[in-house]
């Protein structure tokens, strides 16, 4: 294994701002200073250190709690940027054939011609600086500037993945299909990005890399998964399983959108990858504790409403979130033949439905061997959380059963005809006792106004003095066009104080994004885990399952936090 070492002087951390309540902005002197303190707080993670996100200029630290994280700013301003920076791992080599769309632009903005851009981007070493916009989408740093070009004045809706590319000072390779304004000079056929591995990212933080030109690449497909079998032993055990594997919920319709969540996957940052899973975290632990799960099993969010599951076995569900009516079918065991009913089983025609009744929100309940669940449209808030005792067994990716519905990481979203088969995530012998919900928000008039509490920054001196009161003080609308990455929300633009664009640093659920055009986006747990636009606030943690069930219509208000006090940053000289 080689190892290259870079001896440096000491520096210190410039200045730390405040992102919300749960992660610190460390600014730095330059790319030299983030690999150093990156590479330390991997080595040595501070107290209550969880996630680690460097970026161009800044690394983001983020706590445990909000008592961890005040700490860690205080200790990050204490830190000596001294010793050597190290590279582990050897040097990744990348086959690369030059025949990207953009070549002959780069060659002409780099007055270097089409041969000369190809030797100089294989003739460097590039590293690995930091992680984002994709889960394997490495920012990699070369050794001169020869081939620093602008991004496209105009980004493509989709890049091929595989795509190698230019965008400012970085060199970079997409590992997925997706859109993008980078310059693409190449193509490479290497996985970046593959979660059968052990170590999905073929390229982290710190690594080294070498891109080599060839007339042609292979590209490896991934393998099919194959399901593991258990070893049964023995024929109680070989049914005991098997009895395990068919039972569980079969999705009859799933509704606007149903996903599987659980409480998220952290600390895997560095390699792109945001935390995920359920939005109103408070609902899921709700419904998990109604049934005797442990906090973490994985349970089904679903969107406004239309959810439908039938039964296979007996289940013992629990339904919180935004209140809804639930309805159970029975089937009456009469069936219907060319007209004819008759008891029993027939080798053709249809079961016809039983008696109805209704069950109520927040309430552990039996679902019977072939009965159907169907949960209305919400009477108030937007996301319903559905647990079954045992939880759902999805496989895990990365340590959590969450779909990522922007990096497409774990399961898909649920399917007519889909099987749910039930896990063994229990945490009790016993089923809890039925629970009060808060109140959700609505549509319409001053009551359905959601008051979500904001910390400002870390990017408010971007804007105008008055910005942040008028973010504050104006009712700003959800969109259609909000998802689990953000909420976009419409009303009177905020005003900027500076021109240009933010280098990328990292970001966090909560963030209020302001882009050019002066409307905020409220990101959500399936956001990206580093972002170009300043950030005037961060909804407070606290807050965020309150913002989750905002509707699609419905109004958002901000306010700075009663607990919020004005930062003292220190800064060196």
């Amino acid at each position: 294994m080689e190892t290259e070492m870079q001896t440096r002087t000491a520096s210190k951390v410039r200045s730390v701002r405040p992102v919300g309540t749960r992660a610190v902005l460390a600014e730095l002197d330059g790319l030299q200073d983030v690999l150093t303190l990156q590479a330390m707080l991997f080595e040595s993670p501070l107290p209550g250190q969880v996630d680690v996100l460097a970026a161009a200029e800044t690394v983001m630290v983020v706590g445990e709690s909000a008592q961890a994280t005040r700490a860690i700013g205080a200790l990050l301003l204490d830190l000596e940027l001294t010793g050597p920076v190290e590279n582990h791992g050897g040097l990744v080599v990348i086959d690369t054939v030059y025949d990207g769309d953009d070549l002959a632009d780069v060659a002409e903005l780099t007055g270097l011609g089409v041969d000369g851009v190809i030797a100089a981007h294989t003739g460097q070493i590039w590293t690995v600086a930091f992680a984002g916009f994709a889960p394997g989408f490495g920012y990699m740093v070369g050794e001169n500037d020869a081939l620093d070009v602008p991004r496209r004045s105009s980004p493509r809706t989709a890049v091929p993945a595989g795509s190698v590319a230019l965008g400012g000072q970085y060199s970079a390779v997409y590992p997925r299909r997706s859109p993008g304004g980078w310059q693409l000079i190449g193509r490479t056929g290497a996985r970046m990005w593959d979660l059968d591995r052990p170590q999905p990212a073929l390229v982290r933080p710190g690594n080294r890399v070498q891109f080599r030109a060839v007339r042609d690449v292979v590209t490896v497909a991934p393998a099919e998964a194959v399901a593991p079998v258990p070893d049964a032993g023995t024929e109680p055990a070989a049914a005991a399983y098997a009895a395990a594997a068919s039972a569980g919920i079969r999705i009859v319709a799933p509704g606007a959108l149903s996903l599987i969540e659980d409480l998220g996957r952290r600390g895997y940052g560095p390699l792109g990858v945001s935390a995920a899973g359920a939005l109103d975290r408070e609902s899921l632990r709700r419904a998990n504790r109604l049934v005797g799960n442990s906090p973490t099993a994985a349970a089904v969010e679903t969107v406004n409403g239309g959810l439908v599951v039938e039964a296979v076995g007996d289940q013992v569900i629990a339904v919180a979130g935004a209140p809804a009516t639930l309805t159970i079918q029975s089937p009456s065991g009469i069936w219907v033949e060319n007209g004819e009913t008759f008891d029993g089983e027939a080798s053709e025609g249809e079961l016809q439905p039983g008696p109805q009744r209704t069950v109520s929100m927040a309430t552990p309940f039996a679902l019977l061997d072939g009965e159907v669940l169907a949960i209305g449209a919400p009477e108030s808030g937007f996301r319903t959380y559905l647990a079954i005792r045992g939880g759902a067994d999805v496989p895990a990716a990365l340590g959590s059963r969450s779909s990522d519905t922007m990096s497409g990481i774990g399961p898909a979203p649920l399917a007519p005809g889909q099987f749910l088969p039930v896990g063994t995530d229990t945490a009790s012998a016993a089923v809890g006792s039925p629970e009060l919900q808060p109140g959700f928000p609505e549509l319409g008039g001053e009551s359905g106004i959601t008051v979500l509490d904001i910390i400002p920054g870390p990017r408010e001196d971007w804007f105008e003095p008055s910005a942040l009161d008028s973010l504050c003080s104006q009712s700003w609308q959800v969109t259609p066009q909000s998802n689990r990455v953000g909420m976009r929300l419409a009303g009177e633009p905020l005003r900027r104080s500076r021109d240009g664009e933010l280098p990328s640093e990292g970001t966090m659920a909560g963030a209020i994004q302001i882009p050019p055009a002066g409307l905020p986006v409220l990101f959500l747990a399936d956001h990206p885990i580093t972002g170009g636009y300043p950030v005037i606030g961060v909804v407070a943690d606290e807050h965020l399952d309150r913002a989750a069930q905002v509707p699609i219509g419905g109004s958002i208000r901000f306010r700075i936090s009663p607990n919020y006090e004005v930062p003292s940053r220190k800064v060196s000289i």
